[in-house]
């Protein structure tokens, strides 16, 4: 079995954060590296191939740095590629991050259900399969929201947004359909929880904004099937541009536990 070591969860900004926040309350005796991969942030504009291989090229260097116990992918964006690459390069765990449709379908009570994307998941056929095997029977909205991350980010480091243009983009996933209305709106963007108060205040009726993290964290328990922590350096994050976190930023990233370390 592979070293005992951190938890590195990974994303191409610091939306990733709702993840692991729902794998510290689970796995609080572990330690974690979170990598913000802010200098190649958003990965909506890259062509698929070239971020493949530019996350597969990453992951590799980081795998051979901090050897950790397994890998969490905390962006849809991300899973829905290179999960396959990764997993037959690295004999290590990966957990991945897919929308949560299979619980939203199990739980709607309307049967109408809006799926909350970057327009990258959106068009994914991995996405439309999950729809096939587990929501036929709902009618499911996709809503491809090409700046909400972009959004998180901003309000994250401390920020203010325009709520009116977030408004506008989730506005497509409130549906009206014979007298029924979306019930569950799934978050299908890592970056989307800390967004969900203000989406929240600005929807046109209440819903449940389904978040992933605590089905991921679930997960990584499985995978990691008790095994202990190991060597601990301490648990931090990285930035791939280097670029120092704004005040904001840092205490937030200290709340989770991983204060920032910027480029190594």
């Amino acid at each position: 079995m592979h070293e005992a070591g951190p938890v590195l969860v990974f994303d191409s900004g610091i939306g990733g954060l709702s993840v692991l926040k729902a794998i510290r309350e689970r796995l609080p005796e572990h330690s974690f590296i979170y990598v913000a991969d802010d200098a190649a942030f958003p990965y909506g504009d890259w062509e698929e191939a070239a971020l493949r291989d530019h996350i597969v090229a990453l992951m590799g260097d980081l795998i051979a740095e901090h050897r950790p116990a397994a890998v969490v992918i905390a962006c849809n964006t991300a899973s829905t590629l290179v999960l396959p690459p990764l997993r037959a390069r690295h004999a290590l765990p990966f957990v991945g991050t897919v929308p949560a449709i299979k619980p939203a379908a199990e739980r709607t009570a309307s049967g109408v259900v809006a799926v909350l994307a970057t327009p990258g998941t959106m068009k994914r056929d991995y996405t439309r399969e999950l729809i096939r095997k587990f929501a036929s029977d709902c009618h499911v909205r996709l809503v491809g929201a090409p700046d909400l991350a972009r959004y998180a980010e901003t309000l994250m480091r401390g920020a203010p947004i325009d709520r009116e243009a977030v408004r506008a983009q989730i506005a497509p996933c409130f549906v009206e359909l014979d007298g029924k209305r979306t019930d569950i709106v799934v978050l299908a963007c890592t970056h989307y929880p800390f967004l969900a108060d203000v989406m929240t205040e600005l929807a046109p009726w209440p819903v449940t904004w389904l978040d992933p993290a605590p089905a991921i964290a679930c997960r990584l328990a499985t995978v990691l099937d008790g095994k202990p922590p190991g060597r601990s350096e301490g648990s931090f994050a990285v930035f791939t541009s280097g670029a120092p976190p704004s005040p904001a930023l840092e205490r937030l990233l200290d709340a989770h536990g991983v204060p920032s370390l910027g480029l190594e």
